[in-house]
């Protein structure tokens, strides 16, 4: 669906800033649908297996169980699970950008299935392929991530021939913990490209 977006926006040779499965999306969207791009940043993706926190684990073994939670418990769960992703503790307001989504009786519908959908083969399949990228690539992971641990990230470098910044004091949204990191190194990798 990326891609066939890319090519009705008529877009030739679009800079990527991908985070989590955007990095998921993105890459497979250059190796499996010929998508080409200017350059790709990474920010902590999806990309190497076995993928997925305790967390999503349980949740795919036991989706109905989640889905039919009280609702303050799926909101207590996701307020908890999101606060896992960032050193800095998130503002209400903040947070609520990313709660608004799963609330409520479709957002809870929503997301356990969501996750539970999630499943290694969809990196499985293009991860002998990273070194195919047919662009200038980066990485920056979070040091703290503990969602996926940066040594994916070291992994997912070594295969794309790639250099990765890690972002000390951030977890998995660096976004959130450290965005200058991701300004400053995007701005200087686009420069050089």
């Amino acid at each position: 669906m990326f891609a066939a977006l890319v090519h009705h926006w008529g877009i030739d040779l679009p800079d990527i800033v991908a985070h989590d499965f955007g990095g998921s999306t993105a890459l497979r969207a250059q190796l499996l649908n010929g998508l080409n791009y200017r350059s790709l940043v990474l920010i902590d993706p999806v990309a190497i297996s076995p993928q997925g926190s305790p967390l999503v684990q349980a949740a795919k073994a036991h989706e109905q169980i989640f889905a039919g939670l009280p609702a303050y418990l799926h909101e207590a769960m996701l307020r908890a699970y999101i606060g896992t992703a960032v050193v800095n503790t998130l503002r209400e307001d903040e947070m609520q950008l990313y709660l608004a989504p799963w609330l409520g009786d479709n957002g809870q519908k929503a997301f356990w299935p969501q996750v539970a959908q999630m499943d290694d083969k969809y990196s499985e399949e293009i991860e002998w392929r990273f070194a195919e990228m047919r662009c200038p690539a980066i990485i920056i992971w979070g040091e703290e991530d503990e969602w996926i641990p940066i040594a994916d990230g070291h992994e997912l470098a070594r295969r794309m021939n790639v250099s990765l910044t890690p972002v000390p004091n951030a977890k998995h949204l660096v976004q959130e913990d450290a965005p200058e990191a991701i300004v400053g190194k995007t701005l200087q990798f686009w420069k050089a490209a």
